[in-house]
């Protein structure tokens, strides 16, 4: 399978918990669509302590997983927004 672009898109997005409002990634998503995954190697801040976890609500709000065969964070609907 084809891995994903590594050095990726250059504008970058804030990523948000949806209980709490509190800051948890700065990335660099492609598109226009929905946040459905984040690939480690993408995200330029981590405001996280634990990994997939709020540091202000504990909620947790995505999976750790491989996709394509790169390290990736798969999101829970409906658990983050971004801007």
């Amino acid at each position: 399978m084809a891995k994903p672009n590594k050095k990726g898109p250059t504008k970058t997005v804030d990523i948000f918990c949806s209980k709490c409002k509190a800051p948890l990634f700065k990335y660099r998503k492609g598109g226009k669509g929905a946040l459905v995954k984040c690939f480690k190697e993408r995200i330029s801040q981590d405001y996280t302590n634990i990994a997939c976890t709020c540091p202000q609500c504990d909620n947790v709000f995505a999976r750790d997983t491989l996709i394509k065969g790169t390290p990736a964070f798969k999101i829970i609907g409906g658990k983050v927004f971004f801007k």
